[in-house]
């Protein structure tokens, strides 16, 4: 930010010779992050919002971030003020020596630069500790409201504003390749002179990757793009919506905070804030070829596996309470790989493959091997899933197309669940263990799971069968352990971390 010709960094280290404009206030929120700067007899504000909505799949796929910045003087005098963003081309490649291109564009009503690598590989990457590669990084303004916009390197961009506000530059032609770390998209607003009363502007920061997902062969567009839209289309309407979506978001922001609060106190609520946008970040949405949604979580600094079951699991009951449809869409891929001939297991799958490829378990040796798999820890997960959406809405219609795969999964459990043989559980950095007691009790709860899942269909024989299983399992579980310490289940592996740690 310039302000009466002085710049002052807001965000980030560099230039290092550029005093930091002392920060006020940080609030994070579900949708929004907000951030307060106070010096010079002027108070900023800079608002970061993703309109994560879940009760709208269209909007909540949308892969756009609005940036606004609030100006007013807190002195009583007016300020000349001016506001700088620059984004790297470095979002748009894997490698910083990577080549892109960029295009300096007009999108309906808005100045628009567009920046992507020059080689587009789609989807030709797969694995964890990669970035996207392919696809368009958009920052886009309202047409007018910026006072210049450019592309060069970014220490020719900020020296500039430093400077003298950034008013002309030397870029490079457009459609060039150049390396990605040396190229950057400015822009630069000129607030004017600043008063009591606020002045904004705000800009738009959206990435086109085109296609998202590999579902088995098959190229899968993200969701907003399900009935024909690309990225001029997504622009246009995001920027049409900035100002509704700007209200739905602080409400939604609001009444999630509100109840977070009353549950578990402010700490509480703040942590939540976090989770959603974990939740959120960690998936993407895309259309099947009916156009209709499937959820794709990836694994980070794991083994980037895809569609993982035990990852799946304990997000879940945030997409169980905020969007029924998102958590079928999460689980339909899954569901439909265990009920095809590739999946010959009596378990559920642990994955679908190495982000952003879903071709085919590749955990444990992929779908070929039992050895390295998480049967009874996948299967527990996946019937306990199951019944919770089930509890949701109240039926379990979603169940039926998938029944007979839910019967061979049941049947594993009652034959192997109580007293697991050496298999790995979620906790797979602490190697087999056999007599796992956590697997046990998973086993207990997805026997339980199903005996809900046939009652709500109308199975009273099987319901009262299973649900008498589950019972009996844990009555057995918890006689073995007033026993005392012969039990076979055991926590984790002799000389492990529970006697390191005296548990």
């Amino acid at each position: 930010v310039r302000i009466d010709g002085k710049a002052f960094r807001l965000m980030g280290k560099e230039p290092a010779a550029v005093p930091a404009l002392p920060q006020a206030g940080l609030e994070v929120l579900p949708t929004r992050t907000l951030y307060n700067f106070e010096g010079q007899g002027v108070r900023l504000t800079l608002t970061f919002m993703t309109a994560a909505l879940p009760d709208d799949l269209m909007i909540y796929s949308r892969p756009v971030t609005y940036l606004t910045w609030g100006a007013l003087s807190t002195d009583g005098g007016k300020h000349d003020v001016s506001v700088y963003l620059d984004a790297s081309a470095e979002l748009t490649v894997n490698e910083r020596s990577q080549p892109v291109v960029w295009f300096d564009e007009q999108i309906g009503n808005l100045d628009a630069l567009r920046v992507g690598s020059k080689d587009q590989p789609i989807l030709a990457r797969k694995g964890d500790d990669l970035r996207i590669d392919w696809g368009y990084l958009y920052v886009a303004a309202p047409k007018g409201a910026s006072s210049f916009k450019t592309i060069d390197q970014r220490a020719a961009c900020q020296d500039g504003f430093v400077a003298n506000g950034l008013t002309a530059i030397n870029r490079p032609a457009p459609g060039q390749p150049s390396q990605a770390d040396t190229v950057t998209s400015t822009f630069v607003f000129n607030l004017g002179q600043v008063g009591a009363k606020p002045v904004s502007r705000w800009l738009m920061l959206a990435y086109d990757d085109q296609y998202s997902i590999q579902y088995f062969k098959k190229n899968l567009r993200p969701y907003w793009r399900r009935n024909g839209d690309d990225a001029a289309a997504l622009l246009k309407k995001a920027a049409a919506d900035y100002e509704s979506l700007k209200k739905r978001c602080a409400k939604f922001d609001a009444d999630m905070m509100t109840a977070l609060t009353k549950a578990g106190g402010e700490k509480y609520a703040r942590i939540c804030a976090l989770a959603y946008r974990q939740c959120c970040a960690a998936n993407k949405v895309v259309a099947d070829a009916n156009g209709q949604p499937l959820m794709f979580p990836k694994e980070n600094f794991s083994n980037g596996c895809i569609g993982t079951v035990d990852i799946i699991y304990p997000m879940a009951p945030q997409f169980l309470l905020f969007s029924p449809s998102l958590t079928k869409a999460m689980l339909v891929p899954i569901m439909d790989y265990a009920a095809s001939p590739r999946w010959r297991w009596p378990f559920a799958p642990h994955d679908l493959g190495t982000y952003p490829l879903a071709n085919g378990q590749v955990y444990g040796g992929g779908e070929r091997t039992e050895e390295n798999q998480m049967p009874v820890e996948e299967t527990g997960n996946m019937l306990a899933l199951l019944a919770a959406l089930a509890q949701v809405e109240g039926n379990a219609d979603f169940c039926v197309k998938y029944w007979p795969v839910l019967e061979k999964w049941a049947e594993y459990l009652k034959a192997k669940g109580f007293d697991p043989e050496n298999q790995l559980c979620t906790d797979d950095f602490a190697g087999h263990l056999a007599h796992n007691v956590n697997l046990s009790a998973k086993a207990i709860c997805g026997l339980g799971a199903f005996g809900q899942l046939c009652e709500l269909r109308g199975k009273k024989v099987e319901a009262a069968e299973y649900g008498k299983l589950a019972k009996e399992f844990a009555a057995r579980w918890v006689k073995e352990a007033d026993e005392g310490d012969h039990t076979r289940l055991a926590f984790d592996k002799p000389g492990t971390w529970s006697q390191k740690y005296n548990v």
